[in-house]
């Protein structure tokens, strides 16, 4: 009867309450307590939802309410400061000194094990470099009517929707002041992106937001008017992204309003559907035809397209594409299943999509190998918050690197892991407005900008050290992995790095390669034959 004890106890409360306020008044606040304790176990007796309840009244209520805050007090209390799950309370630390422009050294040596298998380090050089300006820069879209010049480091694909009007104005002007460009996400472009006149990349989804008919397909009509905007510096076809590669997504009518429904050129009060996949195209050859297609609407900018690696020959067929064609993207962006800042279904959060390392390199070597890599560049994405992430992440392939959540600690996210509840404690990612009117958007702003300017800074640092003069002469030799306790290895060689043409001539020692390059082909996505033959026997 130990399970009823409180339950019990505060029948008989309510009781002696009840008669020590009909002698003195003063006992009616015990008497309300007692009574709602009472109240909460009688109902926990008479509902049939809740097992527990039925079997624990009012004490199972403790449980609930520990397991609501369980995260929290790992997070604060039990964790270690080196645990990423996802980003370490060193990491978030780092973003909030830089971005707050505070020192953020360190004492007394490493927090790392640094003979733990997996720990890794950029080599130094005993001739240390020295370079005047940590503005580096990379050329996208040379040949195009209106190339672009980006830095190494900007804001990924966030939409307004996800972030709050606040958080997207300041990210925007953060970027203005920095020079750096602002993803804006496949929800379009925003008032509050144009605000404040900081570079947008325009990223487009298989929705069409900002470019769609009535039916819900492509308007090159409407792409054209948003597009050719000075303050748009690029266009991305969003094919994938690594928080849910493959998996559309629905916005419910009632968070519709007038304003999302024009921003997003859908109807008000509607359910707003995002597909899973495009409708203006549907092979390969098709993919390359509507980048190039977009690139002449939008008056010569560069565009290109993003992706999270998923099947091998899928983006093989899009190489294969590429060569028999000559049809180029002038930039594709690697987003790695690490990475993504909206909510999205367990099982994709966890176990789809290839992560961002593999998936790079991929890429790299496929464009290497094709001896297409000059004429291509690479972003990347994907847990990426310090000068060092992005000093590997370039190292091995990209030519430069992206982050959403290390801007969102900048704005002040605390990861509180509640962006899909619009209940964000910070103002960051809700629609919340008596939530997010209390970011202070100059001061976000300037946050924003420290945290860009000062992993700059670090970066310049770090390439100094090795002796380098820009980041595109980083390589994989420049980054050590500890593979066991006694045994250390460079990323070159770890991994296999095509030479340039090597593809043209012969199919390299590469597993990927060997197995299913062949059968790639430009003009479907479909799975090669032998990969549908693996599901002969199968029952459907």
């Amino acid at each position: 009867m130990s399970r009823y004890f409180l339950y019990i106890a505060s029948l008989i409360l309510t009781v002696i309450f009840g008669v020590a306020t009909l002698r003195d008044p003063t006992w009616a606040w015990a008497l309300i307590i007692a009574a709602g304790v009472a109240a909460i176990g009688t109902t926990d007796l008479l509902q049939k939802k809740s097992t527990l309840r039925r079997n624990y009244p009012v004490l199972a209520h403790f449980r609930f309410g520990l397991e609501s805050i369980g995260p929290e007090m790992r997070q604060y209390f039990i964790e270690s400061d080196i645990a990423e799950t996802p980003f370490s309370r060193q990491q978030r630390a780092l973003v909030y000194q830089r971005s707050k422009n505070v020192r953020d050294t360190r004492p007394f040596g490493t927090l790392h094990n640094v003979y733990d298998v997996d720990y890794e380090w950029i080599n130094h050089s005993l001739s240390p470099a020295s370079i005047a300006s940590d503005d580096f820069r990379i050329d996208i879209g040379p040949d195009c009517a209106k190339p672009y010049s980006a830095s190494v480091f900007n804001i990924s694909a966030m939409s307004w929707g996800a972030l709050s009007a606040a958080a997207i104005r300041a990210l925007n002007e953060g970027a203005r002041r920095g020079k750096f460009y602002h993803d804006t996400g496949e929800g379009s472009i925003s008032p509050y992106h144009l605000e404040n006149g900081g570079d947008l990349v325009w990223e487009i989804g298989s929705g069409y937001f900002g470019c769609r008919n009535a039916e819900g397909g492509f308007d090159p009509d409407k792409f054209a008017v948003n597009a050719q905007r000075e303050q748009v510096r690029m266009i991305e076809v969003k094919l994938s992204q690594g928080a849910k590669p493959g998996h559309g997504g629905v916005l419910p009518g009632a968070k519709v309003t007038q304003e999302v429904a024009d921003t997003r050129g859908v109807a008000p009060g509607v359910d707003c559907v995002s597909p899973a996949k495009h409708s203006a195209f549907s092979t390969p050859i098709g993919l390359l035809e509507y980048v190039a297609k977009l690139r002449e609407l939008s008056g010569g900018k560069p565009t290109g397209f993003k992706l999270a690696i998923g099947h091998p020959w899928e983006w093989f067929g899009i190489a294969k594409a590429m060569q028999e064609t000559g049809l180029l993207p002038d930039f594709i962006v690697v987003d790695g299943a690490e990475g993504g800042t909206g909510a999205a279904p367990s099982e994709f959060i966890d176990h789809v999509g290839v992560p961002m390392h593999e998936a790079l390199m991929l890429v790299h070597n496929t464009l290497v190998g094709l001896d297409l890599r000059d004429k291509i560049r690479i972003g990347a994405a994907g847990r990426i918050v310090s000068a060092f992430d992005m000093a590997k992440t370039m190292a091995m392939g990209a030519d430069w690197c992206n982050a959403g959540r290390g801007f969102m600690f900048a704005l002040g996210c605390i990861q509180s892991l509640s962006c899909h509840t619009d209940k964000c404690p910070t103002g960051v990612a809700t629609q919340d407005s008596r939530r997010f009117k209390t970011l202070d958007l100059a001061d976000k702003a300037t946050r924003v900008h420290n945290f860009h300017q000062n992993t700059m800074h670090a970066l310049r640092d770090l390439l100094c050290a090795a002796g380098l003069e820009h980041p595109s002469q980083l390589g994989p030799e420049h980054i050590l992995r500890r593979v066991s306790p006694i045994e250390v290895r460079s990323l070159a060689a770890i991994y296999r790095f095509l030479t340039p043409g090597e593809l043209l001539s012969k199919v390299p020692e590469h597993a990927v390669f060997k197995q299913f390059w062949h059968d790639a082909r430009s003009d479907t996505f479909d799975a090669p034959a032998k990969v549908s033959a693996m599901r002969i026997g199968k029952s459907i």
